[in-house]
Order: C-alpha cells, then sequence, then structure tokens
C-alpha cells in the first residue's frame, strides 16, 4: 500500500499544496488526509473474511487513442478514490508483475500472441493480411505498448486468482509454484481485468488477451465448477465460448441484447450453450437478453431470480463476477438507467453468500462514473458504507466537480436517461426460462479432477513429465535389479546358482516396488493428484 501511495503523492504534488497553513502550525501531510477520512468513513479490516486488491499503476500510461472510448485514464481515477477514501487500509494490497507470453498461451494461439507481442504503429502497414486475421482496426487498434498494457492487466487478474486458489486449496495440496508470499483471499480484486471479448486467435471489442479465460483456468486446477457472472452491458461471448463444451463451468450474462444493431449481437435466450445433448456444455451457458433502459428495481430483482437460482442449483466452489460499468446510466456506449446504487447491489448480493469471489471490471466509457462505480464496490467487498461526499483531497476533482459531471458526489443520479422498454411479462419470461434452462443441469454436476481437459488447460507438458519420470523410475528400478544380479553372481563361485536364485528373488521384489510405485502414480492421477501435489 505505502508505495502506491508514495507514488500517487510523488506524481501530484502540487494537489494537496497550501498557503494558508501558519508558520507554527503544519498543513496535514497527504497520509494524515487519507487516515482521518479512513476514520471518517469506519475504514477498516473485514471481519470473518480477507480482501486483496491487485493492480500494476503502469496500466494506466496506455493510450488507444484520442477518440477510441476506451480510457485507461479512468482506471487512475478509480485508484484516487480508493485511496482517497483510505480503503487500502481494509485490504491486503498487491503490486502486480506483468504477465508472460507463456502465460496467455494456456488459452490463445501461438501465432495470435506473437503479432501480438511484435506488431507496433509503425510496423503495421506491412502486414496488413495479419491485421484483418487478428481483427484489428478501428474497434481494436495497434497502440505504442500495446503487449505491456495486456501483459500488466492480464498479470493482475492471474495474481487475484492465485490469491484465491490460496483459500480454495488444502495445505497438503498447494502447489510448490505458487509464491511463498502469496496471501490468502476471499476476494480479489483487478478492476484493470474483465477484458470479455477477446476470442482464442483474435481481438475484439476493445479486448486483446482474455484474462478471465485464463483466470478460470486457474481456478479449475483447483476446484470443480466455477460460476461465471457477467453484468456488462454487452454480452460475455469470449468466456461463453471458450468453455462452450464444459460442465465445470457455468456462465450467466446481464446485456442488451439486438443482433443487428449492437455489439457483438449475441447473447439470445435460446443461446445455452451445444444443441447436442451428449456434449458437457449443453445448457451451461444462460444469458438474460435486454433492451434500453431498464431501471434499478428491474435489474435488481432479474438478477436476484437467475444469479440466486444459479448458485442454488449448480453449487460453485467459486464465482469470478464481471463488473462492466457501461450498464450504468450515461454511459457513452450503454442504454440502461442503472444507478451506482443498483450496480453495486448485485454484486453484494453474490458476495453475501460467501463463496470465493473474483471481482474484475470490464467496459465502462464516462471515465468519472467508472470511478465511482468501482470504488463503491470495492466498499462493499470490504463492508464499509462512504460518504456521498467526495473526499476534499481527491487529486483531479474537477472530473467530479460541476452539475454536469455529478457535483463531487460518489453517488449522482444516474437513471432516467432513456426510455424503458421492459415490461413485467417480458422480464418474467427471462426468469422462467433460465429456471428451465437450470433444471436440466439437475444439481451440481459430480466433477472429477480427472476428467480436466488437458489440452485446454495447460497441463499436457506436466503429464509428460510425471510420465517420463515413471519410466526412468522403472527404467532405474531394472538396472539396480541387473547389476545386483551381476554383483552377486560373479562372487558367488560355484555357489552363485543358489544365491544367484536368492537375489533374483530380491531383485524380483525390487521390481515389484517399481510396480507398485508406478502403480500408486497411476491411481494418484486418476484421484487428480499430480506428481508435485497439485490437481493434474
Amino acid at each position: 500500500m505505502a508505495s502506491i501511495v508514495q507514488q500517487w503523492g510523488d506524481n501530484n504534488p502540487s494537489t494537496f499544496s497550501t498557503n494558508n497553513s501558519s508558520p507554527t502550525t503544519a498543513a496535514p501531510t497527504l497520509d494524515q488526509l487519507i487516515a482521518q477520512t479512513a476514520l471518517n468513513n469506519g475504514v477498516e479490516k473485514p471481519r470473518g473474511h480477507t480482501v486483496s486488491f491487485h493492480y500494476n499503476s503502469e496500466v494506466e500510461q496506455h493510450h488507444f487513442g484520442r477518440s477510441h472510448p476506451m480510457k485507461p485514464w479512468r482506471l487512475q481515477l478509480t485508484k484516487q478514490l480508493i485511496l482517497s477514501y483510505g480503503l487500502q487500509y481494509a485490504m491486503d494490497m498487491h503490486i502486480t508483475r506483468p504477465a508472460r507470453k507463456d502465460d496467455m498461451a494456456k488459452f490463445h494461439k501461438d501465432d495470435y500472441l506473437d503479432f501480438l507481442s511484435e506488431v507496433t504503429p509503425e510496423n503495421m502497414s506491412n502486414d496488413s493480411d495479419s491485421m484483418r486475421l487478428f481483427n484489428f482496426g478501428d474497434d481494436c487498434p495497434v497502440f505504442d505498448g500495446l503487449f505491456n498494457y495486456c501483459s500488466l492487466y492480464t498479470g493482475a487478474s492471474l495474481s487475484a486468482a492465485r490469491c484465491l486458489t490460496s483459500s480454495l486449496t488444502p495445505s497438503s495440496l498447494a502447489s510448490p509454484k505458487s509464491d511463498s508470499s502469496t496471501q490468502t483471499s476471499d476476494i480479489a480484486i483487478n478492476w484493470s481485468g474483465g477484458l470479455h471479448h477477446a476470442h482464442k486467435s483474435h481481438a475484439s471489442g476493445f479486448c486483446y488477451i482474455n484474462d478471465i479465460v485464463l483466470t478460470i483456468q486457474h481456478l479449475l486446477r483447483y476446484v470443480p465448477r466455477i460460476l461465471y457472472i457477467d453484468i456488462d452491458v454487452h454480452h460475455g461471448d469470449g468466456v461463453e465460448e471458450a468453455f462452450h463444451s464444459s460442465d465445470r463451468v457455468l456462465t450467466l450474462s446481464f446485456h442488451k441484447y439486438d443482433k443487428l444493431e449492437f455489439f457483438p449481437g449475441t447473447g439470445a435466450l435460446d443461446e445455452t450453450g451445444p444443441r447436442d445433448n451428449r456434449n458437457l456444455g449443453c445448457h451451461h451457458s444462460l444469458n438474460c437478453p435486454l433492451k434500453d433502459g431498464i431501471d434499478d428495481e428491474q435489474y435488481i430483482w432479474l438478477f436476484q431470480q437467475t444469479a440466486g437460482k444459479a448458485v442454488e442449483t449448480f453449487r460453485p466452489s467459486a464465482i469470478v463476477f464481471q463488473c462492466g460499468a457501461d450498464s450504468l446510466g450515461g454511459d457513452r456506449l450503454g442504454k440502461f438507467n442503472l444507478n451506482i446504487a443498483a450496480h453495486g447491489a448485485c454484486l453484494d448480493f453474490i458476495r453475501a453468500m460467501g463463496i470465493p469471489l473474483l471481482v474484475l471490471g470490464g467496459g465502462g466509457y464516462t471515465a468519472r462514473n467508472v470511478a465511482r462505480l468501482w470504488c463503491h464496490e470495492t466498499s462493499l467487498c470490504t463492508r464499509t458504507s462512504l460518504s456521498n461526499d467526495l473526499p476534499a483531497h481527491v487529486p483531479y476533482m474537477q472530473a467530479f466537480a460541476g452539475a454536469e459531471n455529478g457535483d463531487s458526489k460518489l453517488y449522482p443520479e444516474l437513471g432516467g436517461q432513456h426510455r424503458n422498454d421492459h415490461d413485467e411479462g417480458y422480464l418474467l419470461n427471462v426468469v422462467r426460462r433460465i429456471h428451465e434452462q437450470l433444471r436440466y443441469l439437475k444439481g451440481a454436476p459430480s466433477v472429477e479432477m480427472k476428467r480436466m481437459p488437458r489440452d485446454v488447460w495447460g497441463l499436457r507438458e506436466e503429464m509428460e513429465r510425471e510420465a517420463r519420470e515413471e519410466r526412468e523410475d522403472e527404467r532405474g528400478d531394472m538396472e539396480s535389479a541387473i547389476v545386483d544380479e551381476e554383483e552377486r553372481g560373479g562372487g558367488g563361485g560355484g555357489g552363485g546358482g543358489g544365491n544367484g536364485g536368492g537375489d533374483g528373488g530380491g531383485s524380483s521384489g525390487d521390481g515389484e516396488t517399481g510396480q507398485r510405485r508406478s502403480e500408486k502414480r497411476r491411481r494418484d492421477k486418476e484421484r487428480g493428484v499430480g506428481g508435485r501435489g497439485e490437481f493434474g
């Protein structure tokens, strides 16, 4: 936490300067102002659960372009609000490292990653075919530092997932690859993540790397079932597609749907996964397609009726929650009428269930309201009630000041900006259809870890390594037996036959020991325990 606050203060020395201090009274420092604000808002470590915050401020430095609606600056505003209220005192703060290329390759194709890591604004015109193949253009532009940007937000999501799996994994099964400093979290937050449109081999909808898929893959190494919830105004198509044939991930998306006029044009009510009932993923994709203008009361009711039933039926081991802010009223791209408190009520409904929770960002194109929302939802995770008046020491207060920007309030009125096209009958039908789909699940599936698709989860190399070790052990047992037999046979003279027979029995016992060891490894794999004590 200290390094983040220090970095913030160093970058904004004039923000907190004062000319009114007397020679005998020192002006309060930034740390003192934050500490007092935290005290006034009752900020403290939550009791009964641990919250971690994962972030690398370098992600703020990237820019999609002057006219592009995606502004990473919204992340800086979010950070400033969270720190100004002192919410860092209620969380374990993690400055995260960038994800490596091989981390991303656990889902994305190598040729796509090669292009993503090499393309620049200077050389992109040299490979127009690849630009088209990988869907780069107006929505997904090439900009300076593109691959670094992807690495930063993906690394933060993976860091959050690792903290969450520390609480999910029995100590006897903990992965030795985990960082020994990794702390246990019941709720892990990364507001820079949640880029749900990226596909395995191409970019889409401002998203290049699908950090959500990568985090779910990581979680599935430790737990049998994940519920993915998406309340972005756009359909979570990339995540749904990635787990299309899996019964270990249930996706539930709430979004505006218009096949022809609203991106991505997917997520209809009848899109429920593979049509073939023999496919494990059948009925494991749930979609709540919405029209323009849904209000707070309707949205909260719909969410609780569907998400509550999904949790009850599927019984997830952990939940990944994408909190896209473009479903707020007043967003540049979205057309809902949601207020900050209503959006947050959905997250709080899930948080109160006490299931391990990974919270991610997503869309959101009115930066000041994105910051307000994610600050509020951070406070919900820490069970803190924040004052409506923004702290006076918030940097860039001009972004929140004035009637058009919300009058320096945390909870300005955002509803009523669009005509509401929903009626009770439409929403009742959505709930009824979702409940029908959930009945097909017939309760939570009984999942054995050995059913994990190894190619997808990136465990092929590990299994091959274990197989090589088994073969080497067996070869070593055989070589030891031969050497023992030769030594005993050579030294036994004429009586060697009898000793040789006896030693042959001993070598047979050694062979049986090796066989038992191999058999034990085989049984361990079938139970889902790998050679290093982790799920394989």
